[in-house]
């Protein structure tokens, strides 16, 4: 089943939803590849079931509020994203052996 999560912050320096947008999919792009997806495209929960994202970041639902409050969302297979994690990590520690 597809899980969604709501992270909120406040931030530092004022900033705006392109800029969060924009950020995470540089992000999903370059150090978090693999990792982190970007998704613009409205989806419901069932889309990312089997997913070996941990998280998909979803720019639809970024919020900013008075400019330092931020609020992002992302989507997520709980079981797929979790075992592709440990794949990942068994395949790491096989090149120390």
């Amino acid at each position: 089943v597809g899980s969604f999560s709501d992270i909120s912050a406040v931030v530092k320096k004022s900033t705006s939803v392109e800029e969060i947008n924009n950020l995470f999919k540089i992000a999903s792009k370059t150090t978090m590849e693999g990792i982190l997806a970007y998704e613009e495209t409205p989806l419901v929960s069932s889309d990312y079931i089997g997913s070996p994202y941990s998280c998909i970041f979803d720019a639809n639902y970024t919020k900013v509020i008075n400019d330092k409050f931020v609020k992002i969302f992302g989507w997520y297979d709980n079981e797929w994203g979790y075992s592709a994690r440990l794949a990942d990590l068994v395949v790491k520690l096989s090149s120390y052996f």
